[in-house]
C-alpha cells in the first residue's frame, strides 16, 4: 500500500495568501471519493501549477474552488476567500465566478463578434455605458496579449480566430470581470507549440496583477512559467512547493517517481 501522506505542503503568511483551502473532500454520487483533506495556499500574483496523472484529482480540486463541481459532487471543507468560505449554501456563486474566473481546456468563444464575446457578461450585468465597454474591450484584449491582431475585426466572428487566438480571447473574457484568481485547466493541451508559446507569454506577464492556479499535464510547461507546483496522487496533495524544488528536489517518493516518468 503506497504511503499517501503528504511530504511537503509549503504555507504562506496571511497577508500572502489570495485563496485557501481546508480539509477538502470531494465526492461524487455520495460514496465514490476522489478528492481527500486537500489544504492548500495559494500565494497573490503567482502561478500554481497542479500536476499528477489522469484521474489524481487535480481538475477535481481545480474545479472546486470556484464552485464549478457544485451539480455534479459534494465538496466538504472550507474555500477561504477573503476571510470567507465561499464553500458554503449561501454564496452567490455567479458573483463569486466574477472574483475567480475559468479558462477551460478547450477554447469555448461564444458563437458572436469579438467585442460581444468580451462584453457579453458586462452587459448582462446591466452596464450600458458603450465608451466604458469598449475601454474594457481593449485593457482585456491588450491584457491577454491579442488587441494588436484583432483590433480591426472586433465586430468578425469570434470563431474565425485560430485556436491559439480563441483561447486567449477566453482569458480575455475572463479579464473583463475583473477577476483576482484566474482557473486554468490545461488551457495549452489543445493548441500547438507556437500558439502554446503566446499562451505562455501572455500567462507570465499576467502574474503581475492576478493570481493563477493552473492544471497541466506538460512537465516541462509547469517547470517553465510556474512559481510554485502542487503534485497529486490517487486523490491526495502529495507535495506543495517552489516549482524549482519540486522538480530538483522532491521530498516525497512518489513525487520523484513521477517527475521522474515512472508512471503517469
Amino acid at each position: 500500500m503506497e504511503n499517501l501522506s503528504p511530504a511537503f505542503i509549503t504555507t504562506f503568511e496571511a497577508s500572502e495568501r489570495a485563496l485557501t483551502t481546508e480539509h477538502l473532500d470531494v465526492l461524487y454520487g455520495g460514496t465514490i471519493q476522489k478528492l481527500f483533506d486537500t489544504s492548500l495556499q495559494f500565494k497573490r500574483n503567482s502561478i500554481t501549477a497542479l500536476i499528477g496523472a489522469s484521474g489524481s484529482g487535480k481538475s477535481t480540486f481545480l474545479r472546486s474552488l470556484n464552485r464549478m463541481n457544485d451539480t455534479v459532487a459534494t465538496v466538504n471543507g472550507k474555500i477561504m476567500f477573503h476571510g470567507l468560505n465561499v464553500n458554503q449554501a449561501n454564496i452567490n456563486v455567479y458573483e463569486l465566478r466574477k472574483s475567480i474566473g475559468m479558462v477551460f481546456q478547450k477554447p469555448n468563444p461564444f458563437p458572436k463578434s469579438i467585442y460581444d464575446n468580451i462584453t457579453y457578461a458586462l452587459r448582462a450585468d446591466g452596464e450600458k455605458n458603450q465608451q466604458k465597454l469598449a475601454t474594457i474591450v481593449e485593457e482585456s484584449l491588450r491584457a491577454a496579449a491579442l488587441w494588436d491582431e484583432v483590433k480591426d475585426k472586433l465586430n468578425q466572428s469570434a470563431l474565425a480566430l485560430s485556436g491559439g487566438q480563441q483561447q486567449r480571447l477566453c482569458i480575455a473574457r475572463a479579464l473583463a470581470l475583473r477577476p483576482e484568481i484566474i482557473l486554468l485547466d490545461e488551457p495549452a493541451s489543445a493548441l500547438d507549440p507556437v500558439s502554446t508559446s503566446k499562451l505562455e507569454d501572455t500567462l507570465k506577464q499576467l502574474r503581475e496583477k492576478y493570481t493563477m492556479v493552473m492544471v497541466t499535464h506538460n512537465m516541462q510547461q509547469a517547470a517553465r512559467i510556474s512559481d510554485y507546483t502542487a503534485f497529486f496522487h490517487l486523490g491526495h496533495a502529495i507535495e506543495y512547493d517552489t516549482t524549482t524544488n519540486i522538480f530538483t528536489n522532491p521530498q516525497g517518493a512518489i513525487t520523484e517517481a513521477y517527475i521522474q516518468g515512472s508512471f503517469g
